[in-house]
């Protein structure tokens, strides 16, 4: 180094030019860059000396505005051509020459300049040059195009974010989704913040926690204010792949008469389908039959979507994994897609359909006499809501006798189920709905004749299928319970009649259980028991019909008894964290009717205790059919009714407190 050299060396990562003036030291000298600052250096800091010239500070700027005329990157690709092919390197001052035919100072350190800050086509090796394969250079390009392709991306992003949170309706793309998915993990499991998340929180002015990513969704309309978290939680999925939906529109135009001949031809007898106004997916209907002896013969028909599946095809397996049709206040998710589930799996009225039916006499008891089994065709004659139900059982129609001949032979089975020590525990159940996401509604569920009717025609058929699995030796989805062990009657006489003493009956009873072979179930009363009604929107009733439908074929069976199980435990697994799902999801609706209510006196009735210790307790809402915990602040005695307000709800953090009110603020308040 002398004094007077132009110098190029590096002050935090960026390149500056400066002129010698003084040794310091042994080892360092001063240097003035074009501000006229001083740094001390070590000869080993520099990168490029500017030769042939000597300079003064005031000069360097004149200087780079010349060396700016011949900075031009894309030249260096035309170099790089010539000497990739020539398989030579090149000195700065080289490519100097090579490039603009001069060697002067400034386009010599031009092309240092180009050289040292290029990342595709040279690297440097000692004080030369070399050029990067062409495999390298085209593998980098590519890798720079994804990079500046993100970064568009990103800068795109906070563009629609900016406007969404504005108020503006944006058509989300691709890399917008991916981006919003790293904040819908936060939203729903807390702690997962990542680097991204994080970035996209910080950018909207967010809290970079679990409830600033679900307010951002809010905000932007990613997600609704009510958005179901239990569902996005879950493993169940909420939509079809194109893969299953591209196997439906053949099986829709499969005709139950030509596909299967080998069917039991039922259309002549009258069949009514009961259900509720809305369901969609009609999976049982009901017939009486005369016989010439005067016997009344029981058919209970129920859909049969086998005939439009094969084990383990794309629809099965699909069905399988989902395990469940899931029943929200928001609306169903179906186990199989709509068109197929409520078109021709269902037993639509007025239209030839499959269907597996059971045949059964009673004798004078209520017990099963005889029955029979049929793949079968049937014509459904009318579709009745429970309410039409009631209605006819309550006018006597003459003209419709088989209505009252079901209510009669329904009876006389309740009352066989109880001879064989079935439980009967009637708690107050109610229905949630809610219109568009917003409008909620509760009502309870009546245990009317209606209802009573079908509940023992589907017992009846599950009766028949774990009978008929029993005689066979077949293996199948056998449901029971085991037996309880039950308050005594004393104990039980101590209690309130109603809701408070079957409240205790059902905390003694154990869960139920899933077997392959014939176990009883206590609280119906039956030695075998196998669901079977709803093969639409219940995977082990589908199970249950492959089985027996093949059997009665006498086909080899689709499942052993080692795969059936296998199935059926993994599809209970699936099967139980949709039933989580459901209940939180009521919950949640629940709590947040009561929030809109929260101006509502309740009558309340003690059900039992949680910690009595504690004055902990549970309470039965008994307009809502809703059970809650309170903490009571004074003594109270089960079986007591209360009036309670609301204090406090909140759906999101299933948070609800209650007050009990004053004789007073009863007196006051408005009837």
């Amino acid at each position: 180094m002398e004094q007077g050299k132009l110098i190029e060396f590096r002050v935090q990562g960026e390149p500056r030019l400066a002129v010698t003036e003084r040794p310091e030291g042994k080892k360092d000298w001063i240097v003035i860059d074009a501000g006229g600052q001083s740094h001390k250096i070590r000869p080993q800091r520099v990168e490029y000396t500017v030769e042939g010239v000597l300079y003064q500070p005031s000069e360097i700027a004149s200087f780079l505005k010349e060396v700016e005329s011949y900075l031009d990157p894309s030249s260096l690709e035309v170099a790089w051509e010539i000497l990739i092919e020539e398989e030579s390197s090149v000195t700065p001052q080289q490519m100097a020459e090579l490039l603009f035919s001069d060697r002067s100072p400034a386009p010599c350190y031009a092309a240092h300049c180009l050289l040292s800050q290029d990342k595709i086509y040279f690297k440097k090796k000692s004080d030369h040059y070399e050029p990067r394969p062409a495999s390298q250079v085209a593998e980098i390009k590519h890798q720079l195009e994804i990079q500046e392709q993100k970064e568009r991306e990103k800068l795109e992003f906070i563009a629609h974010l900016k406007q969404a949170l504005a108020g503006e309706t944006i058509e989300w793309s691709d890399s917008d989704r991916l981006r919003l998915e790293s904040v819908e993990k936060l939203a729903l499991l807390p702690g997962s913040v990542s680097k991204l998340a994080k970035e996209i929180l910080t950018e909207a002015g967010k809290n970079c926690d679990s409830q600033g990513a679900f307010q951002l969704l809010v905000d932007i309309g990613w997600w609704s204010k009510h958005e179901n978290l239990f569902l996005r939680r879950s493993s169940y999925p909420t939509n079809f792949s194109k893969k299953v939906l591209d196997v439906v529109q053949p099986r829709l135009q499969l005709d139950p008469a030509e596909a299967d001949t080998n069917r039991l031809d039922l259309t002549h007898l009258k069949v009514c389908t009961i259900d509720d106004e809305s369901t969609t997916e009609i999976d049982d209907g009901l017939s009486i039959e005369y016989l010439d002896d005067g016997t009344v013969k029981i058919w209970i028909h129920i859909a049969d979507p086998t005939r439009l599946l094969n084990p383990s095809d794309e629809l099965d397996l699909e069905a399988r994994r989902r395990s469940t049709s899931l029943y929200l206040p928001t609306g169903m998710v179906s186990m199989f897609p709509s068109e197929l589930a409520t078109g021709p799996m269902s037993l639509v009225q007025g239209q030839v359909c499959s269907a597996l039916s059971f045949g059964v006499i009673l004798d004078s008891t209520g017990a099963i006499q005889e029955y029979e089994i049929y793949p079968s065709l049937i014509e459904p004659t009318y579709r009745l809501t429970y309410d039409d139900v009631d209605e006819m059982l309550q006018l006597g129609l003459r003209n419709e006798p088989e209505i009252a001949d079901l209510a009669k032979q329904a009876r006389l089975r309740r009352e066989w189920r109880k001879s064989q020590g079935s439980i009967q525990i009637k708690m107050p159940e109610s229905v949630i709905k809610v219109k568009d996401n917003e409008e909620v509604t509760i009502e309870l569920i009546d245990s009317s004749p209606s209802r009573q009717l079908v509940a023992e025609m589907m017992i009846l058929a599950g009766q028949i299928g774990g009978k008929y699995g029993t005689e066979n030796n077949l293996p199948l989805p056998y449901r029971g319970q085991p037996q309880p062990e039950l308050p005594s009657e004393e104990e039980l006489l101590k209690l309130p009649a109603g809701p408070t003493r079957f409240c205790a009956l059902r905390s003694c009873m154990p869960r139920s259980e899933m077997s392959m072979s014939p176990i009883r179930h206590a609280s119906l009363g039956l030695d075998s028991y196998v669901q079977v009604t709803s093969p639409i929107r219940r995977y082990t009733d589908l199970l249950a019909h492959f089985q027996i439908k093949a059997h009665l074929q006498a086909e080899e069976l689709p499942f052993s008894r080692e795969e059936l199980q296998e199935i059926v435990y993994s599809v209970s697994s699936s099967a139980y964290e949709a039933t989580l799902v459901e209940r939180q999801t009521n919950r949640y609706w629940g709590l947040e009717y009561l929030r809109r209510n929260a101006e509502c006196v309740w009558e309340v009735m003690v059900l039992r205790w949680l910690r009595e210790d504690e004055n902990l307790g549970l309470i039965l809402i008994e307009d809502l059919g809703m059970e809650l915990p309170h903490r009571f602040d004074r003594p109270v005695t089960l079986g007591e009714r209360l009036e309670m307000l609301v204090t406090r709800a909140d759906p999101q953090r299933d948070e609800v407190r209650f007050r009990e009110i004053t004789e007073a603020e009863i007196q006051a308040t408005p009837s």
